[in-house]
């Protein structure tokens, strides 16, 4: 990861504003922290003064709404635009559609989920889950729980999957997704996070909106089944292949320089496949034990998700034929690998 030239914090991180970062844009940042949301979710306005499209308005937070509220008061939404089905992400867009009465607009609804987890695989996910938290660290979570209007003993919302989500318009990959006055929003289908990842495209300004596909301060989670590590490198090859002059992920910091970051995301997941088949040569052919390896620079509370997306690559990696599963059936946390 050292290699990735990551933007690292919005500085000054400001919670519940609707701040200008661009003629054509404003962005809210919700204030839900956390190990999968960075600082928190940046919901996006684009348009003029009196219409506007609304980019994955946010977990459903009380200070969230209020915020969201007084950023549209007197404009038009045309459309609420959602990149994927992660409720941080599309948390407000029922309540949104109420409010204002715009269609959401998306790809299309989660996939399956699927049943990834039999009893040997929950064992190794209990085997790299963190140490407890201390109090300490429990009162924190808490005050920031309260600050934004949370229940403190109810912040599963934000690492949850809404299932029931289905756009009242599907957009097409390359078709317009929304647009007003001198702006337009266009669909690039950006499958591999989650299977019905879209980015958006802001033709004026030669601006990507990313989503989870590519974040400023980390890399993405690809979590099988419905994410897929195959999926995810073609479509970070497609962004290489556009001319944006500016990325804005949903959290943290814009990515102003694309192509080399872009490179560097797309070598570093070549470097953890290599990984991957290095750790299997030298005997270290189990999930739990490679990820440990493989992730020892990282904090622990995020060797889970780390494990997830290694069991990506391994799936592909078996697909390919460059690895066996030991015994046969297929990729799982709790199989053994082997090289052929």
């Amino acid at each position: 990861m050292a290699g990735i030239p990551f933007t690292g914090m919005i500085d000054p991180l400001r919670y519940a504003e609707a701040e200008v970062v661009s003629p054509l844009v404003r962005r809210v940042i919700a204030r839900n922290p956390s190990k999968f949301t960075f600082t928190g979710t940046g919901t996006y306005i684009v348009g003029n003064e009196s219409e506007v499209a609304v980019i994955d308005p946010g977990p459903d937070l009380p200070e969230h709404k209020a915020a969201l509220l007084r950023a549209i008061e007197g404009q038009k939404v045309r459309a609420i635009v959602i990149t994927h089905c992660h409720s941080d992400h599309v948390g407000l867009a029922a309540w949104l559609r109420e409010e204002t009465g715009a269609p959401t607009v998306a790809w299309k609804p989660h996939g399956d989920v699927g049943l990834l987890d039999n009893e040997d695989d929950i064992k190794v996910m209990e085997s790299l889950a963190p140490p407890p938290k201390t109090e300490e660290e429990k009162e924190k979570e808490r005050e920031v729980a309260r600050a934004a209007g949370l229940d403190p003993d109810d912040m599963e919302m934000r690492e949850s999957v809404d299932l029931e989500f289905d756009p009242d318009v599907r957009v097409g990959d390359g078709e317009v997704a929304a647009h007003g006055d001198g702006w337009t929003l266009i669909a690039v289908h950006t499958p591999g996070h989650t299977s019905n990842h879209m980015c958006v495209a802001l033709v004026e300004e030669k601006a990507l909106f990313t989503g989870d596909h590519i974040m400023g301060w980390s890399t993405t989670v690809v979590s099988p089944p419905d994410g897929d590590m195959r999926d995810y490198l073609s479509s970070v090859k497609k962004l290489q292949q556009r001319d944006d002059k500016i990325l804005w992920p949903t959290h943290g910091s814009p990515v102003t320089d694309p192509q080399p970051f872009l490179n560097a995301y797309y070598e570093h997941r070549l470097s953890r496949e290599a990984q991957v088949i290095a750790s299997i040569a030298a005997g270290v052919n189990t999930v739990a034990p490679m990820v440990r390896q493989m992730y020892a620079a990282v904090a622990p509370e995020l060797y889970i998700p780390a494990a997830r997306s290694v069991l990506s690559h391994l799936t592909q990696l078996v697909q390919d034929g460059r690895l066996l599963v030991r015994g046969g059936g297929p990729a799982r946390l709790s199989s053994t690998y082997d090289i052929p």
